[in-house]
């Protein structure tokens, strides 16, 4: 098993565990922080405290939640770090966007906008449901809340992204038909 390699210092073992994460805990940090070097320097900071603390994981538990729980802790704190630092104007428009290739690419603009204007539990809940493809237990996990609070949380972020494409004229609204 790769943590207990890991444990034992086997440098294999080490480097195989950051290989299988690392595009995980990199694309969340990505979105979480909207700035491809902060999540750099946040995805070094984030295999640093797993290595440190991976003799504390409760290997009856899956391993990916628990790490994507090290991230998102990590980005708030990087966050909320960021608060106080004054930021350059170069610096919010560094952003690492992918675009889906059947999707416009103004539609896939105003999701990441309205993505990014989302409280940070509603935004990780939805970064980890829709871009990471965690299921609600897994991210239940990773955010230590219980699976229903996860599932309000997707359905308001949800519903705030389409209030800001309506508002948008971005899509129609659809009423029903009695």
């Amino acid at each position: 098993m790769l943590v207990r390699g890991a444990l034992r210092g086997n440098t294999q073992a080490i480097e195989a565990l950051v290989v299988r994460f690392q595009s995980d805990v990199f694309g969340l940090c990505v979105k979480l922080l909207r700035h491809r070097q902060d999540a750099e320097d946040v995805t070094q900071e984030v295999f640093l405290r797993i290595f440190r603390s991976l003799q504390r994981w409760d290997s009856s538990r899956p391993l990916k939640p628990w790490i994507m729980g090290i991230t998102v802790n990590r980005c708030r704190t990087w966050l909320a770090q960021r608060v106080r630092r004054p930021e350059l104007a170069d610096y919010l428009h560094d952003t690492a966007a992918g675009k889906a290739d059947d999707e416009p690419v103004e539609m896939v603009q105003e999701i990441q906008a309205a993505v990014a204007e989302l409280r940070l539990e509603y935004q990780t809940a939805f970064v980890l449901y829709h871009d990471q493809g965690l299921p609600y237990e897994e991210i239940a996990q990773a955010l230590k809340k219980p699976v229903g609070t996860v599932k309000t949380w997707l359905h308001r972020a949800r519903m705030e992204v389409m209030a800001r494409l309506q508002r948008r004229g971005m899509v129609e609204v659809q009423h029903e038909v009695p």
